[in-house]
């Protein structure tokens, strides 16, 4: 099933590992080296490649993957409250429960391709957001969220008691322990669940990279080429987009798993369609069909929310403070509504931007500025 890998690979695979390792120094200096931060960079990295495998080979666009999320989060929070804190049977829980449930969706919602099947996917994902907000509450606890609570069970690792609640780690070493460092000025952050996550999305790009490079995954190719083609020479194409379902919705589980380990809540609010919408956003910023570019779309996103949505009217005066008053006045006025709660207004515009003069994403961008970079020195 998986196919060999070249120079150009393994040489990718050294610099997706490099940008984890060095992930707190390089991100510090742009505002964006604090551990909240670097874990969504990677959690959400994992959900856009594993939704990639589905949509970037096969070409099927789901709109209910972030009912995966949801449900690899609530396997893993139940793990917490039943077995222990320690991450690992929370995340194999959490992969597990969501491949078998991705694999009840797929089979119904593949039996339709093109629109048909993404407004299936997308029906089923708010049918699932609406059980679990209120019909599942015994399971889900409604609005308020699965948490862990003082005397859950833990049979491994016995109640906690009274006190504070106890911590998710990795066989002892807590998730959110960190080490700070003073380095030429910037105040560096190295977070246990960072890294933890880090190395998680190091090893599913890796098998992303071994699927796409595969015999199963030049069939999926073919699937995104031309479906009928393939049903008309007697292949039967269903097994195979069932199965790039399956995995996609495993990746989108252990996305959600590593979301509750990181912060031990699982709450109906990530199975919304809102949720789903971004990561085909984060897919088609970044390229879809490549290999990097969902970790670069799911970087961009996370990154511009974080730091638009963080600027309101006072620190848009005081940054404009060098124009006279009016003009400082309209100035704020027009830019506000691009910001703070309106960052999606710019987001949206940058999409718009990238989708009509770089259709490949940002990874088309960069080829093309390698492309110049490298006749102009050739010149």
């Amino acid at each position: 099933m998986f196919g060999s890998l070249n120079n150009n690979d393994r040489l990718l695979m050294i610099c997706v590992a490099l940008g984890v390792a060095l992930g707190p120094i390089i991100l510090t200096p742009f505002g964006a080296g604090y551990p909240d931060l670097l874990q969504k960079f990677v959690i959400f990295g994992i959900f856009a490649v594993g939704f990639n495998i589905l949509f970037g080979l096969t070409g099927y666009l789901s709109f209910g993957h972030a009912a995966f999320l949801g449900v690899g989060s609530y396997a893993a929070v139940w793990m917490f409250k039943l077995l222990s804190m320690n991450i690992v049977p929370a995340i194999i829980f959490a992969v597990l429960i969501s491949g078998l449930f991705a694999l009840v969706i797929g089979y119904i919602t593949l039996r339709r391709s093109g629109i048909y099947f993404s407004i299936l996917t997308l029906a089923l994902a708010q049918m699932c957001y609406n059980l679990a907000y209120s019909v599942l509450t015994p399971i889900t606890n409604g609005e308020t969220g699965l948490q862990i609570l003082h005397n859950d069970p833990r049979v491994l690792d016995g109640s906690a008691g009274e006190g504070s609640l106890p911590l998710t780690n990795f066989f002892g070493l807590n998730m959110n322990e960190t080490a700070k460092l003073d380095l030429l000025g910037m105040d560096l952050q190295f977070n246990v669940g960072f890294y933890i996550c880090g190395l998680i999305l190091i090893a599913a790009f890796y098998l992303s990279l071994r699927i796409f490079r595969s015999p199963f995954g030049m069939m999926l190719k073919a699937v995104k080429s031309n479906q009928n083609r393939l049903n008309y020479t007697g292949i039967n194409t269903r097994p195979y987009t069932l199965t790039a379902f399956v995995i996609s919705g495993m990746y989108a589980g252990l996305a959600g798993g590593l979301m509750a380990c990181t912060d031990p809540l699982a709450g109906a609010d990530r199975m919304l369609w809102t949720a789903s919408g971004e990561v085909v956003l984060m897919t088609i910023l970044g390229g879809a069909g490549t290999l990097l570019g969902p970790i670069l779309g799911a970087g961009f996103i996370k990154y511009f929310e974080q730091i638009l949505s963080s600027f309101n009217k006072q620190e848009l005066a005081a940054i404009f403070d060098f124009l006279p008053e009016t003009v400082q006045t309209f100035i704020v006025w027009v830019s506000s509504a691009f910001v703070g709660e309106g960052w999606h207004l710019t987001l949206g515009l940058l999409f718009m931007l990238i989708v009509i003069y770089l259709p490949g994403g940002l990874v088309e961008g960069f080829r093309r500025l390698g492309n110049r970079f490298g006749s102009g020195q050739a010149g």
